[in-house]
């Protein structure tokens, strides 16, 4: 199984089956609630390697992510469009689109002895847009 996310903004952010290791998609709903609320998010969870190449083609996007974690809220630039996809077997198993994602946390973790760093991003999907987020799969990549 892989994973490829690319983000849509100023810049393009593109990461692929090298980068990732695993996601986690959630639906979001209070637990205080006795019946279906209106208030629903949805959140992606994506951790991954930081691959050391830093030359044109092979650069590694996951310093872009970073980037992208510092810009502001004041900043249009701090929605942007990402979509992930989950493939297995050639298929695409999930497409999960987001057309107003923000970075929740991101955090970088480096070792002596594991030779490349890891990374973990937790971005949502703005919440008064939630209606516009795109699950999809099934179908040959």
């Amino acid at each position: 199984m892989g994973f490829k996310l690319k983000v849509e903004g100023a810049e393009t952010i593109e990461l692929g089956m090298d980068n990732i290791m695993t996601v986690t998609y959630e639906t979001d709903t209070p637990n205080d609630s006795n019946a279906r609320s209106t208030d629903v998010g949805a959140t992606l969870q994506i951790t991954g390697k930081i691959i050391t190449a830093t030359d044109g083609d092979n650069a590694d996007d996951t310093m872009k992510l970073a980037l992208w974690s510092l810009v502001p809220a004041e900043k249009a630039d701090c929605y942007r469009k990402a979509t992930l996809e989950v493939i297995a077997a050639d298929q695409v198993v999930r497409k999960i689109h987001f057309p107003n994602a923000f970075v929740v946390d991101y955090s970088e973790k480096f070792g002596d002895t594991e030779g490349v760093g890891v990374f973990s991003l937790l971005i949502k999907q703005k919440k008064d847009k939630t209606e516009m987020t795109k699950i999809e799969g099934g179908y040959a990549v």
